[in-house]
Formats: C-alpha cells, sequence, structure tokens
C-alpha cells in the first residue's frame, strides 16, 4: 500500500493505491486506486490541508491499513509557484572570482531583483588550479553587513565543478558566522556556465524554507498518524529522492508537481505517445510523452523565466490556471495571469464576512479599480526586525481578517509594503479568477456562488457592461483559447521550433485564425482556411482540465483523454517512480601527453586514455551507487555512457581532448513491510 500526497498552490491532493490486477487490464499499469481526496491548501500552515486530506482517504480504511502503507510520496507546485509569481526567501549571493559582468549573463541579474551580492576574491581555473586566494576577510566583513538580511545564502566560485574548495572553505566560515543554511554550485550540478549554476543555487537557497516547512508538515503528520514508512519527494524529472535530500536540495522540486502529474497521466491514460497537460490553480504544464515516458529537458528547467540547471522533464510552463488573475490590459481586453490570486468565491467560503462588503460594494453604484480585490495573510509573519513601519502596520490591520483593497491602498497607503509583501508569500491577493467564472455558470461547485456572482457583477460593471454571466463565459472562453495557444507553443518547441519564432508567429493575424477556428471547415465568405494538427492525443489532468480543455484538443484535430482520478493525477504519480540519480565525471587535456580527471573533489592526472576512460566510470558509477542508495533505493542499476572528443593532428594522428562518463543509478524506493 502507498499513500501519494501532492500539495499545490490551492488544493492538497491525497491518493491511497494499493497493487492491482494487471492481467485484469487495469488502467493505472497495475496500481489500484483505493481512496482519493482533495482538501483546500492552507498556506499559513500547510499541516492542516495535508492532515485534512490524508484523513480522508484514511477515513473509511481498516485499521491494518496504516501497517500496510509501506512508501509515502509527496509532489508540489510550491517551489515551481515560487518562482513563477517572483516569490521566496530571503537569499544572498556569494560569488567568488566572477566579476560584476557576470551578473548581466543568463538571466542573473533578473532573478536576483535587488537580492544582495557578496564578490570575493578568489576561484580556480579551467584545470582546477587555485587562480587567486580565497579571501576570507572580505566575505567576513559582507557577512556582517547582511546579519539581519538575509535567511540562506548561495555560494558560487569560479570553476567550482572543476574544485569546489573554495566554495567549501566559503560555507564553513557562513556557517561558523552565522548558522544560515548554504547552498554550493558545486553540489547542484557538475556543469559549466557560472553565471547559470549561480543563478540555480541562489534559487536553492530562496526555496529552502517553504520546501523545509512542508517536509516539516508531512513528518509531523505521519508521526501523529503513526504511519512508519519512507517519505520521498518528486524531483522536477519524475524521480523520487528522500526526504533529506530534498531539504538540502529543494530547487530539484521545480516542476516536482508537474513531473509527478505526467508520471501518473501516462500510468492512468495508458498513453505512449500523447501530449500532457496538468492545469493547476496557477499556471498550466504541458509535457510531451515518447514511449511512456516524459522528455527531458536537454538545457535544464526552464520557470518562470529563469533557465536553470535542474534536471526535469521537458516542460512548457505558463501562468495560467483557475485561480489566474483577471484584469484588463491598456485597451481594455480581457487579461489571464501570470499572477494567482485566491478566488473570490474561495475567500467568502472562508471568510464568510466577505460576501457583505461584496454586497455593499454593488449597491454603492458607482466602480473603483479595487472594487472585488482583498488583500489577506497567506503565511506566517516574518520576525518584526526584518519588517519595516509600514510593513506592520499592514500585518497587524490584517490580522483580524481580510481587508478590501481600497481600504489597503487608497485610505491606508500601504500599496509598497503590500506589495513587498505579496513577492515574500506572507500576503495573498484575493480576486476574480477562471474558478469563480465556473461557479458563476455552475460549472464548479464547492464554493461560494453568491461571492463569485456579486464580483462577477464588479468586473462586469468595471468594462462597463453589467451582464456578469456573459463576462464569465468570456473569461473561460479565454482561458480555452490560452490553453490552445499554450498547446501550440509546446508542441511547436517538441518539434525543434524556438520559443521566439513562436512569438513572432502567433501575432500572425492567419495564426490567430487557425487557432480560433481548427477545424478546417470553411466559412462562407472566407477562401482561405488554415488549421493546425497535432500527432497525438491529448491527455488532460488536473481541477479545472475539463473545463479548460473542453473543445481544445479539436482545434487541432485531436482528441481529449480525460482520465479517471485526473484530479488527483500528481498525488498518484507522487508513489509510481523509481529513484534515479546521475553523476558526471569528466577528464580534460592539460597537455599533448597529459589527461587531468576531476574526480569530485580529487583531481589526478593520467597518461593513458583508456587508464582514464576506465578509471572515471569505475569512480561515477561508485557514485552515482551512493547517491541512489542516499536518495532512498534499493539495489541500484547503474548504467555508464561514455562521449570522447577527439582532434586530428598532423599526420592524422588522433588525440583525446576530452572524456565525459555519465553514469545513471536508478532503482525502487526503499518501503517497509
Amino acid at each position: 500500500m502507498r499513500l501519494g500526497i501532492d500539495t499545490g498552490g490551492t488544493y492538497t491532493d491525497a491518493v491511497l493505491l494499493a497493487a492491482g490486477d494487471r492481467a485484469a487490464g487495469d488502467r493505472a499499469a497495475g496500481d489500484r486506486v483505493v481512496a482519493t481526496a482533495k482538501a483546500l491548501t492552507t498556506p499559513h500552515d500547510l499541516f492542516l490541508g495535508i492532515a485534512e486530506a490524508v484523513a480522508a482517504v484514511l477515513r473509511e480504511q481498516p485499521a491494518e491499513t496504516l501497517r500496510a502503507i509501506g512508501l509515502v510520496g509527496l509532489s508540489t507546485t510550491l517551489a515551481t509557484n515560487a518562482l513563477v509569481e517572483g516569490r521566496g526567501g530571503r537569499a544572498g549571493l556569494v560569488l567568488i572570482g566572477m566579476g560584476r559582468d557576470s551578473l548581466a549573463r543568463g538571466g542573473l541579474d533578473r532573478a536576483l531583483d535587488g537580492a544582495p551580492v557578496v564578490h570575493v576574491a578568489g576561484g580556480h581555473d579551467a584545470f582546477g588550479k587555485e587562480r587567486c586566494p580565497l579571501d576570507l576577510a572580505a566575505l567576513d566583513a559582507a557577512l556582517e553587513r547582511l546579519r539581519g538580511q538575509v535567511d540562506g545564502l548561495a555560494v558560487t566560485a569560479a570553476f567550482a565543478v572543476r574544485n569546489p574548495a573554495h566554495e567549501h572553505a566559503a560555507a564553513a566560515r557562513i556557517t561558523a558566522a552565522t548558522g544560515l543554511p548554504v547552498t554550493l554550485s558545486s553540489e547542484l550540478t557538475s556543469r559549466l556556465d557560472a553565471p547559470r549554476r549561480a543563478l540555480t543555487t541562489f534559487l536553492n537557497a530562496r526555496l529552502i524554507p517553504s520546501i523545509a516547512g512542508l517536509i516539516d508538515a508531512v513528518e509531523r503528520l505521519l508521526a501523529e498518524t503513526g504511519i512508519e514508512a519512507p517519505l520521498m519527494v518528486v524531483r522536477g524529472d519524475g524521480a523520487l529522492m528522500a526526504a533529506a535530500v530534498a531539504r538540502a536540495r529543494p530547487v530539484e522540486t521545480i516542476l516536482s508537481g508537474p513531473a509527478a502529474s505526467v508520471v501518473g497521466a501516462a500510468r492512468l491514460s495508458g498513453a505512449l505517445r500523447a501530449i500532457v497537460s496538468d492545469v493547476g490553480g496557477t499556471t498550466t504544464d504541458i509535457a510531451v510523452l515518447e514511449a511512456g515516458r516524459p522528455r527531458l529537458a536537454a538545457r535544464g528547467a526552464r520557470v518562470g523565466g529563469h533557465r536553470t540547471m535542474v534536471e526535469a522533464i521537458d516542460l512548457s510552463t505558463s501562468g495560467l490556471g483557475g485561480d489566474s488573475e483577471v484584469g484588463r490590459d491598456a485597451a481594455g481586453g480581457l487579461t489571464l495571469g501570470p499572477r494567482r490570486v485566491v478566488p473570490v468565491a474561495l475567500l467568502a467560503r472562508q471568510h464568510p464576512a466577505m460576501l457583505e462588503l461584496l454586497n455593499s460594494q454593488v449597491e454603492r453604484g458607482f466602480t473603483r479599480p479595487t472594487d472585488a480585490r482583498f488583500a489577506l495573510l497567506s503565511g506566517p509573519p516574518p520576525v518584526p526586525q526584518s519588517l519595516g513601519r509600514s510593513q506592520q502596520r499592514l500585518l497587524h490591520l490584517l490580522e483580524p481578517g481580510p481587508l478590501p483593497l481600497e481600504t489597503v491602498v487608497d485610505r491606508e497607503h500601504l500599496a509598497i509594503p503590500l506589495d513587498s509583501l505579496v513577492r515574500r508569500g506572507v500576503v495573498a491577493i484575493a480576486g476574480f479568477t477562471p474558478s469563480d467564472a465556473a461557479h458563476v455558470l455552475g460549472l464548479q461547485s464547492g464554493w461560494s456562488r453568491p461571492a463569485a456572482a456579486l464580483a462577477a457583477n464588479l468586473e462586469a460593471r468595471k468594462a462597463g457592461d453589467g451582464d456578469a454571466e456573459a463576462l464569465a463565459a468570456e473569461i473561460l472562453e479565454l482561458a480555452r483559447l490560452l490553453s490552445a495557444r499554450a498547446l501550440a507553443a509546446a508542441a511547436w518547441e517538441a518539434s525543434g521550433g524556438s520559443p521566439e519564432a513562436f512569438a513572432r508567429l502567433a501575432e500572425e493575424p492567419l495564426f490567430a485564425l487557425a487557432l480560433d477556428r481548427g477545424d478546417g471547415d470553411g466559412d462562407a465568405g472566407r477562401p482561405l482556411n488554415l488549421g493546425l494538427r497535432l500527432d497525438r492525443p491529448v491527455v488532460a489532468v488536473g481541477g479545472p482540465a475539463a473545463i479548460f480543455y473542453q473543445g481544445v484538443p479539436e482545434r487541432f484535430g485531436s482528441t481529449l483523454l480525460l482520465p479517471d482520478h485526473h484530479r488527483v493525477c500528481n498525488a498518484i504519480g507522487a508513489v509510481v517512480g523509481e529513484v534515479v540519480r546521475h553523476v558526471e565525471r569528466v577528464a580534460t587535456r592539460i597537455s599533448e601527453d597529459r589527461l587531468a580527471l576531476y574526480l569530485g573533489e580529487e583531481i589526478v592526472e593520467e597518461a593513458d586514455p583508456a587508464v582514464a576512460r576506465s578509471r572515471l566510470e569505475a569512480d561515477a558509477r561508485a557514485a552515482a551507487d551512493a547517491a541512489a542508495r542516499a536518495a532512498g533505493a534499493v539495489d541500484p542499476l547503474v548504467t555508464v555512457t561514455i562521449e570522447e572528443t577527439r582532434a586530428t593532428l598532423d599526420a592524422g594522428h588522433e588525440l583525446v581532448v576530452e572524456i565525459r562518463v555519465r553514469a545513471t543509478a536508478s532503482g525502487r524506493p526503499r518501503q517497509t513491510g
């Protein structure tokens, strides 16, 4: 028996799986779904939502079920959502041997968004030799200046993947001086490209608090429930890792939820070739299945506009979901996302007094831009020392409950602290969303339909139109159009096209015409009709999938597969994967007769390429096996690929310039019972 948990921005899902009868043609490829449940995610205390969902799946089970659970799997969109929305903990970046010009490369400056950066002399060269001594005195002075400003630090040194000595020395100094968590670039990736390593390391440091809080909540629940099974967390490539590994490397949970969803969708649908679209509250994530497995991103996961070095499924992510904020562009046209807001219908269910406030806004007869918008606490407040006076005042005002945005912005003039605390995830905005539109039209239930109707009335009035139902229908049609566009963009990139080329193509009127129609049928008076075609079905999963994808695959001459249990697909994928770890070892030519072998923290020289190759393989195999076991695998199987780069010299003589060995260890996760 296995327990799967997925914590998303809006809902936390739980499933209980048992081994099924493959001979009976079980759709979940041998996994029988015993029970499923959904509960609202509780950002202020994640334990509450998780406990409610797990209690619901266990409620009608016999007492021996707890003892029969041998594995608990956890997937989450918390890391993905934080990056898409620009939220996260307060982190600083220490760059060793890297100049200020490096900030402009790889999108690093944009990712930092004003976070403190410390430049320290040091670093190594491409051969792992010290280029300059590490300036620990400068580091000490910087740490003193940063005291109280950050909750964690990321450290990236020049060519640390060749020699991590300066990163390790800096980490020891930071830990001794501050006690703050430290992330080292050399422990996250073995690839060159220091700015992208720095970006990935910085994002990891920002994500540590939220992922640690999630794991703490699940481990507390398991302890209180009496479940003694090991806890595994889904990585961005769909593989599993032990919770302890996820704590230290939360950046690897980027795309965890979508990856689990793709793995679960493949199991539930039985499709070998398909396009999988996972529609959540904040994002729509689209992946391509080949031979029943998702494609992996060759250059690393791209989320929130950041190209990281995290190994993950090749995913196209857009800020479109059930809780996307409804807005207007400069021309007055409807927009959706990318920011997630709390749906008004959900807010009113949790805080019934909001219904009266909405009604009073409707009755006053004039319209404000802030109508149907509210501010509320969404997480535990930071320590007061890290807040300014206006931030503290805002939190004090919100302590009794949500407030209309007009009170916060227009009367109290707290727009700037509101924006800063929203970015930190401490305060949330509530507003009208596609989920509210679905409530208005009776396509979704469970929250406050009267609140959704009042908010729709206010939004329609802002546009100079009083037809709330027409507005709701227009919003859902826009959601379907944007879903179709996201599907086309993902298929375009999977076919080898660039995002930039697609953006240009999408601006063409003929493309918009093809996307709007997509059925290839002629219209009277229109001699030319264009159509777009997909070569495989679309598997849609996630809570809003049935609404968002109604009629969408048909625009591409395709069909929609909506599997049973598609609403909890992420939680299913959280417990059906394997543990997989990759290790790379590299040798590079440093002279005509010598190769340098980079074996983790050790650098050795070897003359014979065959000996070098053998030593690299042996070290990579051992390291991959150890990494897989540490991540929770049982008896992992290790496979190795070797790539060599050769140069041809005079007289046709070949010289091995580089040897790159990649070892992959995979195995089933450790279970009890």
